[in-house]
């Protein structure tokens, strides 16, 4: 009986978390973004400011989460995302996964899906940010370098889309196209989350029977030259790098689950 109470809770209160969510990117999209953009200053601080707001923003949602019962956190080596210019590559297991990075990392940029422009909800954070958008081609890794140069720490999930349970990571090159072609070391980050919530084609009414944990842990930075070996050509570098993340990470979440 317990458990069923605590579990309707948390169906609530996983409502209210994402009714909020919602009505606060709309209330930044007609309140905050606009004042910003009239303010007299440049293109680059604007977008600092506008993602100074998000990196709060995220940190509200996620001691909202936390409060409410919604979920548990763990967060390991959080001072390692304190610092700027930063190339992040995380695993991607749950919905959520970018409002924890993006609430532990100042001055965040990271690749969204050029659908969130045609979203309400999303289409003001993304515009006022200037976060680099999927559908720029080849231009999509410059301006991720030029991100990165500009000091402002640049999120990936290198799968490009949230891993289904059970089913093994199968990793896109952009995130490797970006450390080698413009010289950026890796800053890897685990996620993990147990049991599995807000998976791929999970609704978000779907809460698991337990509250869900989440392990979000921080690696050292990894230069290219740890992971592939010298003398490759970049093409032959993106692709061993790519490879190399994924074997990295797979070993990780099974390391964590032994």
């Amino acid at each position: 009986m317990v458990e069923r109470l605590d579990r309707m809770w948390r169906v609530c209160a996983t409502g209210f978390c994402f009714s909020s969510f919602g009505v606060g990117g709309l209330l930044l999209r007609v309140l905050v973004f606009p004042v910003l953009a009239i303010l007299p200053w440049s293109t680059q601080t604007r977008q600092r400011a506008c993602r100074g707001v998000i990196h709060h923003a995220f940190r509200l949602f996620v001691w909202l989460m936390h409060t409410v019962g919604v979920i548990r956190h763990e967060v390991r080596h959080a001072e390692r995302l304190r610092r700027q210019g930063l190339l992040i590559v995380a695993n991607h297991p749950s919905l959520i996964d970018v409002v924890f990075l993006m609430s532990l990392t100042p001055r965040p940029d990271c690749v969204v899906k050029s659908a969130l422009v045609r979203n309400p909800f999303t289409r003001g954070p993304v515009l006022a940010t200037g976060w680099v958008r999927n559908d720029a081609g080849a231009a999509m890794v410059d301006d991720c370098i030029a991100s990165l140069r500009a000091g402002n720490n640049l999120i990936i999930f290198p799968e490009g889309t949230r891993t289904r349970p059970g089913q093994a990571l199968q990793l896109l090159r952009g995130a490797a196209n970006v450390a080698v072609r413009g010289g950026f070391a890796l800053t890897p980050v685990v996620i993990r989350c147990h049991p599995p919530t807000l998976t791929k084609g999970e609704k978000w009414y779907h809460v698991p029977v337990r509250r869900p944990r989440f392990v979000i842990d921080v690696h050292p930075d990894v230069a290219v030259s740890e992971w592939v070996p010298t003398g490759l050509d970049d093409a032959l570098a993106v692709r061993h790098l790519t490879q190399s993340l994924s074997e990295f990470f797979s070993r990780e979440i099974r390391r964590e689950g032994a």
